[in-house]
């Protein structure tokens, strides 16, 4: 398959100490080759691949000097995209980078589309489409445990597993496909139920194990939308300052200083939370505060984890109570804050209305409760199994989709071959279970998705 070659910007814009201009193709070496003037005098298509060379770029009409630069150089298959791979690094200025860039588009190479270096990487056969996936992970990982999973199926972790099982299905169905099309062939073994039954049992178990990681992943992947509810004044933008680490939310003992809902991204023992603070919930006259305590109705609907504040030093209200009655049957863990004033909550009641739920008392002021806190988050979503190295998460949505769809086709074919269905109706569903899982890696998948994956990438990935 040949392509044009392609180049962008790799590095963030900005300022920095270095910036890489990245281009790829069967021209990149011959396009770098005529704007670059090493030290040395070497013309870099005479040069060993995967070596790295000082000198200056040049327009070659103009002979100004662009800029001073370090150019890799690397020749396919070995590289990234399996094509000709040059990396142009030069000072990580905007203005620097950008006339390099201009200057490598303007002498025959085409600006990339957000994430066309890993399209071709996929479309080339040097990764499979989960692996593609996994990069953009990679890239958003907010956490240690989502970058090990996203480095996982980066290395085929998935892959290999879902290969596996295709090749299970694909020697069952080619041993039906023997059976019926051959059945005067003595010496090959027929393809009995318990012998289909067995394989089919196998691979939905397979299935169920990787659906099992799923809620798991999808969390290290996207975050819990974790969001903090209560009454004014009861902590709850002290709560957020406190998981974050910083002055993210204005502190007062005003009721209603917090007017809208506030997000911050944190890490709390490896579990990424997308943490929304909300307005207090509570009826008001004043117009704005009402906007931010409709949204925040809004926003709890939506959420995956509620923390619920209550003031210690306050009795327990209507409000409170309803409250409790708004996140029943949620995820919710009940904080009982401002344990450093004079009690005036009723702990058993609360204890009562947080029969369900985990119960954390906490003093934010003096930094007291909040280890407690961070355990009962991590506890209540992994309870310690996210630690297993050699396990294979799925996080990915749509991976998680066709996985679902695989394990009903399976079940399906299941259901056939316990109730005696000829095997060569039963067959149908396997080979869709087998199709099904083919387009997790790619093997089977419409170009129209494969576009719309890639356009999620930043430019020069």
């Amino acid at each position: 398959m040949e392509f044009d070659t392609i180049a962008a910007i790799s590095t963030p814009m900005g300022e920095g100490a270095i910036a890489i201009v990245r281009l790829s193709g069967d021209e990149a070496i011959k396009i770098a080759d005529q704007l670059f003037e090493s030290i040395s005098g070497k013309k870099l298509m005479e040069q060993p691949s995967h070596t790295i060379h000082y000198g200056h770029l040049i327009d070659p009409k103009s002979k100004q000097v662009i800029e001073e630069v370090m150019v890799s150089m690397m020749k396919g298959p070995k590289t990234f995209t399996k094509e000709d791979i040059v990396e142009i690094n030069c000072h990580g200025g905007i203005v620097s980078v950008n006339r390099v860039l201009q200057l490598v588009l303007k002498y025959g190479a085409r600006l990339a589309e957000p994430g066309e270096f890993t399209k071709r990487a996929f479309l080339n056969g040097r990764i499979d489409l989960s692996q593609a996936e996994a990069v953009i992970d990679l890239i958003r990982a907010k956490t240690d445990r989502a970058m090990n999973v996203a480095l996982g199926q980066m290395e085929g972790r998935l892959s290999k597993l879902i290969q596996r099982l295709r090749q299970e299905l694909l020697e069952v169905l080619a041993h039906v496909e023997v059976n019926i099309d051959y059945p005067e062939y003595d010496d090959v073994e027929e393809m009995t139920h318990k012998m289909l039954l067995d394989k089919a049992q196998y691979v939905r178990a397979e299935i169920n194990k990787l659906l099992q990681t799923s809620q798991q992943g999808k969390i290290l992947r996207e975050g819990l939308s974790t969001v903090i509810i209560g009454r004014p004044n009861v902590g709850k933008s002290s709560l957020l300052n406190s998981l974050a680490q910083e002055n993210k939310a204005i502190v007062t003992d005003i009721p209603g200083t917090t007017r809208d809902v506030i997000e911050e991204y944190v890490n709390v023992r490896g579990v990424p939370l997308r943490l929304l603070d909300t307005a207090g919930i509570r009826e008001t006259e004043d117009i704005v505060e009402r906007i931010g305590v409709e949204r925040s109705r809004q926003v709890l609907k939506e959420a995956d984890l509620i923390l619920l504040v209550l003031n210690y030093s306050d009795k327990l209200t209507k409000e409170d109570e309803n409250l409790f009655e708004a996140v029943r049957g949620m995820d919710t863990i009940v904080i009982v804050n401002k344990t450093d004033l004079p009690q005036q909550i009723d702990l058993e009641r609360v204890k009562a209305l947080s029969s369900d739920k985990k119960l954390v008392t906490t003093s934010l002021l003096e930094d007291q409760g909040v280890d407690a806190l961070e355990e009962a988050i991590a506890s209540l979503f992994f309870a310690g199994s996210i630690e297993a190295k050699d396990a294979t998460y799925v996080s990915n949505s749509r991976h998680i989709a066709l996985l679902n769809q695989s394990l009903h086709s399976i079940e399906e074919a299941i259901d056939g071959v316990e109730m005696g269905t000829p095997i060569d109706i039963v067959q149908i569903d396997l080979t869709r279970t087998w199709e099904l899982l083919g387009e997790i890696i790619g093997e089977s998948v419409h170009e129209s998705l494969i576009d719309q994956l890639f356009s999620q990438f930043c430019l020069g990935k």
